[in-house]
């Protein structure tokens, strides 16, 4: 494995940028208003509203304002601090985005009875180059994802407990969360549009718990790595090599997740394989845990082993194997985060000769400065030693973005990022170039 003085002095930039970012994956730590009277009134409802003297009471009492109906402070305005509820009007835009606080995203549908909730979103995007991973179509703008989902979370707090999930997409992204695992047209696969459109049903399973346990029963998203599909649970516009190269987007089978405390959950499971709809396309483990190692420290480790492919045309299409993810998400303080992932795949093919030999690092910096902003980095190093692009090739990658949300049902997500591949560049970047700058930005329509 190679490491350039390039990419060093790109790690250590990303290591040591402390003002960066946050996620929706990610634990979501929001700023804490506090607004001081000489009244006793002890902790406001909720977290974040100002316990203010009501003038309207007159002996002068306290009262703590309840969610939706705070009052600003009375008397003294020096105890306005622009901080959540209080009242305060900021005195700029940036102010505004700085320290302003969101109200719980409105819905076209929400709870529809019984439990079942109805939602979705609508991701639309430009990037200014194309990169081999998602955002392929350049220099366009373009719908990534229109997506709705109904929903029965389960809750077994009270003992057994049944229900489930339905995801439709359509989009730029559709064709690559489709079932291709196995190339006959089965489930969602060839559900494409044209022009790089296309329709996927990326999850469609039931759940079941009861007490700690539950299981998931169906086509369900993969509990490997940091990244996801769907665009509101990632910081970034684009995503990294290693998860689109390296990890599986979704399985079909049976997943258990054991909450054994409140500091350990275990996962295990079988599947058909990598990227499969209800059809056989292999048998393999699926599982990990996921733990807290000590105060604002937890670790996750997935992995899945087995077979992941099988062989359906007699051409030597067979893949089995190993492959984990390891992810470390650090809280450094109430604002700051830093997420570390490794990835490991390493199979091979019916013959016994290598099919896909990987390695890569991800680190995220993410900083919150309000509900509304919020600063990231990502740098990627990949080591594509066999069966993805061509042999031997590092690459890497240099991203740094903001999170703009001036509505609750609004994500705005600008970002620039620097590929350079040390290697053979040909069908990687734009042009087989060795490096490229790429200006993306998306917006997030929550419904």
């Amino acid at each position: 494995m190679k490491l350039s003085k390039l990419a060093l002095i790109a790690a250590v930039a990303c290591g040591i940028n402390a003002h960066n970012l946050t996620t929706a994956t990610a634990n979501d730590i929001n700023m804490v208003s506090f607004c001081e009277t000489s009244c006793d009134c002890g902790e406001p409802v909720c977290g974040c509203e100002p316990v203010c003297c009501d003038p309207g009471c007159d002996d002068g009492s306290c009262c703590e304002p309840e969610c939706g109906c705070e009052i600003a402070c009375c008397d003294d305005t020096s105890c306005c601090d622009g901080g959540c509820d209080s009242g305060c009007a900021a005195t700029s835009c940036l102010d505004d985005l700085a320290g302003g606080c969101l109200d719980d995203p409105c819905s076209l549908f929400g709870d529809i009875g019984h439990g079942i909730t109805v939602g979705g979103w609508a991701s639309i995007g430009y990037h200014s180059k194309a990169v081999p991973l998602f955002n392929s179509r350049a220099d366009e703008v373009q719908l990534h994802q229109a997506w709705l989902y109904a929903e029965k979370a389960i809750d077994t707090s009270n003992g057994f407990d049944i229900g489930g999930r339905l995801d439709y997409i359509y989009g730029t992204d559709g064709p690559d969360t489709q079932s291709f695992g196995i190339d006959n047209d089965h489930w969602d696969n060839g559900w494409d549009n044209g022009g790089d459109y296309g329709h996927a049903l990326p999850q469609a399973y039931v759940e079941a718990g009861y007490g700690d346990l539950s299981v998931k029963l169906g086509h369900f998203y993969t509990i490997i790595g940091w990244e996801v599909v769907g665009a509101p649970d990632n910081f970034f516009y684009s995503h990294a090599y290693t998860m689109y190269n390296s990890e599986p987007f979704t399985h079909t089978g049976a997943l258990a997740t054991y909450n054994a405390s409140d500091d350990l959950s275990v996962y295990g499971g079988w599947v058909t394989g990598w990227d499969s709809g209800f059809e056989n396309n292999g048998d393999a483990f699926l599982g990990g845990a996921s733990m807290g190692l000590c105060d604002g420290l937890t670790m996750t480790y997935a992995t899945v082993f087995g077979r992941f492919g099988e062989d359906k045309t007699g051409g030597g299409d067979s893949e089995r194997g190993y492959m984990h993810s390891i992810v470390f998400d650090y809280a450094v303080s109430d604002n700051l985060e830093y997420i570390f992932q490794s990835d490991y795949l390493d199979t091979e093919d019916a013959a016994g000769a290598t099919a896909r030999s990987t390695f890569g690092i991800n680190q995220y910096l993410l900083y919150t400065l309000s509900d509304k902003l919020a600063l990231g980095g990502r740098f990627e190093w990949y080591d594509a030693n066999e069966g993805i692009y061509n042999s031997d090739n590092d690459i890497y990658a240099l991203t740094t973005g903001l999170n703009i949300k001036p509505h609750s049902n609004v994500i705005m997500r600008p970002e620039i990022r620097w590929d350079w591949v040390d290697g053979d560049s040909t069908g990687i970047l734009e042009d087989d170039a060795d490096d490229q700058f790429t200006f993306g930005f998306d917006t997030i329509f929550l419904f």
